[in-house]
């Protein structure tokens, strides 16, 4: 800092500037720990709300790109759902409070291969995406026989009695369409639903499959951050 803003400014102030320029953002900077910046959304929405629940179906990491770690560590608690093999005993260390489900969702009953990438964001039971995205740089290493179940079975074995669901992320490289298609909606409708779309336009968007859906099932595009569409569903 230069010497002469040093000496005519408060000590106080001094102190707040230096502080600044050691750490560029100071105390400034807001952490988020989403990829695409939903959870600031997210934490705008529920700022009152002290506790809470949500699901997180491909969950990935227990703080990596996730769109629940900051809910947790304010107190919220909920169900995370992965496919990739040792899911369970990572979100267990991390995230004890959670109920966390080592398993595939679809829309029935089945087991499928889940393709595994160097980049374990890009895990995929989608064979044609997982075939697309390899490349130089992502690369599949592994593929295994998974579990899959549908969402509702899940939440008919795992969800608390009469607890409801402040909001639900789904990531899950293309089978994010299945996923919904294989809830109960009638018993499970959380007030908010996060869900990959590759559509980056919203006329686009608009168009999809999963936007059609969703608004069949009673919510409208609340927000949309980059990659990720925001649904409210609408009072009845």
């Amino acid at each position: 800092m230069n010497e002469k803003i040093k000496k005519i400014i408060p000590k106080s102030i001094k102190a707040l500037l230096i502080n600044f320029y050691n750490n560029k953002l100071g105390g400034y900077a807001t952490k988020s720990y989403s990829q695409e910046g939903e959870g600031m959304i997210l934490r705008r929405l529920f700022e009152s709300e002290t506790t809470g629940f949500y699901v997180d179906i491909g969950a990935h990491h227990p703080m990596r790109f996730s769109n629940t770690y900051h809910f947790y560590k304010k107190g919220w608690t909920g169900i995370n759902i992965d496919a990739r093999p040792g899911t369970k005993i990572l979100f267990e260390s991390v995230r004890p409070k959670d109920i966390t489900i080592e398993a595939g969702v679809s829309r029935e009953k089945s087991e499928l291969t889940y393709y595994m990438f160097n980049e374990p964001a890009l895990n995929t039971f989608d064979q044609k995406l997982a075939n697309e995205r390899a490349a130089d740089i992502y690369y599949i290493i592994d593929q295994a026989k998974i579990d899959c179940f549908p969402l509702s079975e899940l939440l008919d074995s795992y969800l608390p009695p009469n607890q409801s669901i402040s909001f639900m992320t789904i990531d899950v490289e293309g089978y994010d369409l299945q996923v919904l298609q294989s809830n109960e909606w009638n018993k499970y409708k959380p007030q908010f639903i996060i869900i990959e779309s590759y559509e980056t336009l919203i006329e686009d968007v608009i168009k999809s499959e999963i936007y059609k859906y969703m608004y069949h099932l009673g919510y409208r595009l609340f927000s949309k951050a980059h990659l990720s569409l925001i649904f409210k569903v609408m009072p009845e």
